[in-house]
C-alpha cells in the first residue's frame, strides 16, 4: 500500500509546479480510481486513434459500398446493351429504382423477357386505355380532328399513320402498314373511313392530309360520304410547298415566268449546299472546320418542312467562324484534288453581295417561315389561319418592298411572282372551315 501510494505520489507531483503543496486528499488515492483513470485515458486514446473505424461506420450506415456497385452495374447495363444514354433521364427509369430501393422486397427477381413482351405488355396496354377515357370522353363535346400522313420506318416500311386531336391534345389511333398496298384515292378512302367510324363520324369535324393528288381525291370522297365533315388540306405542307415554289423554281415550259424571276434563289441555295457538302464530305476539311465553327453543319433532310430556309438560316448563324476558316493558314496550306472548289468556296464565303442575296431571301421567307412554325404545333390553330395569311402575304410585301426601294403602290415583277404563287397555295389550302371559324374568333367582337 505504501508503495503504490508513493508510485501515485510520483505521478501526481510530475504533473505540478514544483515548491508547491498538494492538498492532503490528493494522497488518498486507491488502486480502484488509478485503474478507472488508466482506462478511461486508455478508451479515449483508443477512440481518436480509431479513425478507419469510423470510417468503415459511415460507409456501412450509408450503404456506400452496395450504392457504388448498383452505380456500376447499373451502368454496365446500358454499355452492353447499347442504350442510349438519354434512357437515363426517363422517369419510368428514376422511378422504378427509386421504388426498388424504397421497399424491402427480398428475393425480387426482374421481369424475364416472356413475360415484358406477353403478359406486362398487354396489361400496360390496358392501363393506357384507361388513360385515354377521358380524351375519348371530350371527343363528343368538343369536336376531333383525324390527322392522317405515311412515312417510312427504319426498315423501309412505307406506313400511314392515324391520330384523333381533340381540343390540343392528340391520341395516337392506329398505324396501317402499306408496303404492299397501291395507295390510290380508294385505299386511303377506305382507311380513314374505318378510322371515322372508330371516333364515331357524329364526332368528327375535319380530316386533315397533305396535299397529294391522291389525299385530295380521298377527302373528297369523305365528304361525299359524310357530309358533315370537312377534308383540310394540311397548313404546314402546304407553306413548305409555296417556299418551294419560291426557293426551288422548276425550269419548265409552264414555269418559265416563276423561273427567270427566282432562280437566282435556286442558285444561292446550290451554292449553299455545295459549300455545306465540300466541308462535310471530307475529314480533314471537317477538322479545320470545327476549329472555327462551333455549331455543326446541319444534314437536313428534303423531306423536312423548309428544309432550305432551315440551312440557309444555319450558315448565316455561322458566317464570322466560315469566313475566318477560309482565311486561316491551314486552309490554304492545304491542298487536295479539288482546287477549283477549294476557290469556289472561299470566294463565295467572302463575297458580300453573296451573303446580301441571302439575308434578303431569309427576310422576306420570314413571315412565311414563322407561320409554318406556329402551325407546326399541337396548339388549336384553325381560327387563326385566315388572318396569318393574310398578314402573312403584307410581311413579304413589305419586305421585298423595302429591299427594292419601291413604295408600296408601285410594281415589282418580283413580288407579282410570289404572291401569285403564295395566293394559288392558299386557294388550294382554304376551307370553309377557316372562314367559319376566324368569323368565331372572339377577339373580333371583344377588346378583352
Amino acid at each position: 500500500m505504501e508503495r503504490l501510494d508513493e508510485g501515485v505520489n510520483v505521478r501526481l507531483r510530475s504533473n505540478v509546479p514544483r515548491n508547491v503543496p498538494l492538498p492532503p486528499s490528493s494522497f488518498s488515492a486507491t488502486s480502484g480510481n488509478v485503474d478507472r483513470i488508466d482506462s478511461s485515458f486508455d478508451s479515449r486514446k483508443r477512440k481518436i486513434g480509431s479513425g478507419s473505424g469510423s470510417k468503415g461506420s459511415i460507409e456501412n450506415a450509408f450503404n456506400m459500398t452496395q450504392r457504388e456497385h448498383l452505380d456500376h452495374e447499373i451502368a454496365r447495363m446500358f454499355y452492353s446493351a447499347g442504350l442510349p444514354f438519354n434512357l437515363a433521364r426517363n422517369p419510368y427509369f428514376q422511378s422504378a429504382f427509386t421504388y426498388a430501393a424504397n421497399h424491402n422486397i427480398a428475393g425480387y427477381v426482374p421481369p424475364k423477357y416472356n413475360i415484358l413482351r406477353t403478359a406486362l405488355l398487354q396489361k400496360e396496354k390496358k392501363n393506357i386505355e384507361s388513360l385515354c377515357v377521358p380524351f375519348r370522353n371530350m371527343w363528343k363535346e368538343k369536336g376531333v380532328s383525324i390527322v392522317s400522313d405515311g412515312w417510312s420506318d427504319s426498315q423501309r416500311r412505307s406506313l400511314i399513320n392515324f391520330m384523333a386531336v381533340s381540343d390540343g391534345n392528340a391520341m395516337f389511333i392506329k398505324s396501317v402498314d402499306c408496303s404492299e398496298e397501291r395507295k390510290d384515292m380508294h385505299f386511303i378512302f377506305n382507311l380513314m373511313k374505318e378510322v371515322i367510324n372508330e371516333v364515331g363520324h357524329d364526332n368528327v369535324v375535319q380530316v386533315i392530309t397533305d396535299n397529294a393528288s391522291n389525299c385530295k381525291a380521298a377527302g373528297q370522297l369523305i365528304e361525299n360520304e359524310f357530309p358533315s365533315i370537312v377534308w383540310t388540306p394540311c397548313v404546314v405542307h402546304t407553306l413548305n410547298l409555296a417556299l418551294k415554289n419560291i426557293c426551288a423554281a422548276k425550269n419548265v415550259e409552264t414555269n418559265q415566268v416563276v423561273y427567270e424571276e427566282c432562280s437566282w434563289i435556286t442558285k444561292i441555295v446550290d451554292d449553299v449546299m455545295q459549300i455545306k457538302n465540300f466541308i462535310m464530305n471530307h475529314s480533314m476539311r471537317l477538322v479545320i472546320y470545327n476549329e472555327f465553327v462551333p455549331l455543326k453543319l446541319l444534314s437536313v433532310a428534303d423531306t423536312r418542312f423548309a428544309s432550305m430556309v432551315v440551312m440557309l438560316r444555319r450558315f448565316k448563324l455561322i458566317k464570322s467562324g466560315l469566313q475566318n476558316m477560309v482565311i486561316c493558314e491551314k486552309w490554304s496550306i492545304y491542298r487536295d484534288d479539288n482546287q477549283g472548289r477549294a476557290r469556289f468556296v472561299k470566294e463565295k464565303l467572302l463575297d458580300d453581295l453573296w451573303w446580301d442575296s441571302i439575308d434578303y431571301i431569309l427576310s422576306f421567307t420570314a413571315p412565311i417561315y414563322n407561320m409554318l412554325r406556329i402551325c407546326d404545333t399541337d396548339m388549336p390553330c384553325l381560327h387563326l389561319v385566315y388572318d396569318m395569311w393574310d398578314s402573312m402575304i403584307e410581311k413579304v410585301k413589305k419586305a421585298i418592298y423595302m429591299h427594292e426601294v419601291k413604295s408600296l403602290d408601285e410594281e415589282s415583277t418580283f413580288y407579282e411572282v410570289v404572291h401569285a404563287i403564295l395566293l394559288d397555295r392558299w386557294s388550294k389550302n382554304n376551307t370553309p372551315l377557316h372562314c367559319l371559324a376566324h368569323s368565331l374568333n372572339p377577339k373580333f367582337y371583344s377588346d378583352q
